[in-house]
């Protein structure tokens, strides 16, 4: 039901417990995590920063302005400035995820909160205070209606994000009550994302955290103006969750439940491979099996359980799944990355180009994926991955995964981090000297001024 009046709505509540935080109150594994969030999204932002998919965002957008596109000359407008870095990050499915959502938080919410920082001259206590609030806003966002966004054929990481990225700019900028509830109505209304992506590899889902990082930006500044937005925006009758979940009956107490007290996003998953989400762990399997010592020509089935989730965005239509139509295609089938991983052994950016989808060693292989639906899979709980291998001989492989590895049961350390920081920043043409100097200062980022002139071309 829609608040009546004098009842705190969804979104009221919401924002009175974001606003009861200040920079002190972020436990110190929270902001470990932001520290996290701020090297792994700029790494990824350096590693993409040469695509093709970038090269034509920039040209879509007029130079000029006070904020920063990472890896470029020149400098943008603060929505433009997001957009790239909110695309960029999230380009090559290599950012962060929440087990749980499935969402990606840190390619929407750090590029606008350090837009707006940038543009409006705040600190690093702001910058912290925004993406704090606004990774585990998304966080929580992600638990209304498990699932069910995507059923309804909507990119969770671009709803979803539109919100979160609206509250962690919100909060950044210190806008009051009134102002912030209204910028997350409006946002409501700025929020899309179909995920038709998936036919033809195309690219609109790359785009999903940059145009979720601009639409919160912009949002939160119209908010701010005094322009008017529907206070029951997520729970009403023609709401945010009926809108993109068909749902009106979500959990709306897990947004709020403990809310600066508990921080969900302190068990954030940061991705050892380059690809998909839920293909991480079907990764792990592959790569033990390909140390059992048989080729990729002895197998002559492989069969996979899978969650009913995974079916309809991973394994269906099965055929174009065995043989994707491109190289960003290729990132969401789960029988090309099992493929791709056992007879490669990375699963790094160099296994995700024209030439491994074109591979005949990887594709027979590929075609001889299977699946079944395991109705008990935890997802979205948990990622679990599981490969089952018959031989040509009769010899029967088989590798489970119960969890994803850079997660909170196998978390990856700092320098694991920095490592894969150092391996994008190489990838996008930094030399050693320049990724070191940017680590030094991300390690005190939240406690300076705002600066990241040092990170143009």
């Amino acid at each position: 039901m829609n608040a009546p009046a004098g009842v705190q709505s969804v979104a009221e509540r919401l924002v009175e417990r974001v606003a009861a935080l200040v920079p002190e109150r972020v436990p110190a594994e929270a902001r470990a995590r932001c520290e996290d969030l701020l090297v792994d999204v700029t790494g990824l932002c350096v590693a993409a920063r040469r695509t093709d998919y970038i090269e034509a965002l920039l040209r879509s957008v007029d130079g000029g302005g006070a904020c920063t596109a990472i890896g470029h000359a020149g400098s943008f407008r603060a929505e433009d400035a997001a957009m790239i870095n909110g695309t960029a990050a999230h380009g090559e499915d290599f950012d962060d995820t929440f087990e749980g959502g499935p969402v990606h938080s840190g390619a929407v919410v750090v590029p606008a909160v350090l837009a707006a920082c940038e543009r409006f001259q705040r600190d690093g206590r702001a910058a912290l205070l925004g993406i704090a609030s606004g990774v585990e806003t998304m966080c929580r966002l992600s638990l209304v209606a498990p699932k069910l966004i995507h059923k309804a054929g909507f990119h969770p990481t671009s709803v979803l994000g539109a919100m979160a990225a609206t509250l962690g700019v919100s909060a950044a900028l210190g806008l009051d009550r009134k102002q912030t509830v209204d910028a997350l109505g409006i946002a409501g209304s700025m929020a899309g994302g179909i995920i038709e992506y998936l036919a033809e590899g195309a690219w609109t889902k790359r785009l999903h955290a940059g145009w979720a990082a601009r639409i919160g930006l912009h949002a939160a500044r119209i908010g701010r103006e005094g322009f008017l937005g529907p206070r029951t925006v997520f729970e009403g009758t023609h709401g945010f969750f009926s809108g993109f979940a068909h749902t009106r009956d979500g959990d709306f107490d897990a947004l709020t439940r403990d809310f600066g007290k508990e921080w969900l996003m302190e068990g954030l998953t940061f991705k050892p491979y380059a690809t998909g989400t839920m293909n991480q762990p079907y990764i792990d399997c592959a790569l033990r099996l390909a140390r059992k010592g048989f080729a990729a020509e002895d197998v002559a089935e492989v069969l996979c359980e899978t969650a009913e989730g995974y079916v309809h965005r991973l394994w269906e239509p099965l055929a174009s799944k065995h043989r994707p139509a491109n190289d960003y295609a290729a990132k969401f089938s789960t029988p090309f990355n099992i493929a791709v991983a056992f007879v490669t052994g990375s699963v790094g950016f160099e296994a995700f180009t024209e030439k491994t989808v074109r591979d005949p060693r990887i594709l027979t292989l590929a075609s001889k994926v299977r699946y079944v639906v395991d109705l008990n899979n935890p997802y979205p709980k948990a990622y679990t991955g599981h490969v089952k291998v018959t031989l040509e001989d009769g010899r029967v492989f088989e590798e489970r995964q119960p969890h994803i590895r850079g997660g909170v049961h196998e978390p990856l350390t700092r320098e694991e981090l920095e490592r894969k920081f150092r391996g994008n920043a190489e990838y996008g043409g930094w030399d050693l000297a320049r990724a070191e100097r940017f680590l030094q200062s991300a390690r005190s980022a939240f406690d300076a001024p705002i600066d990241l002139s040092g990170l143009r071309a």
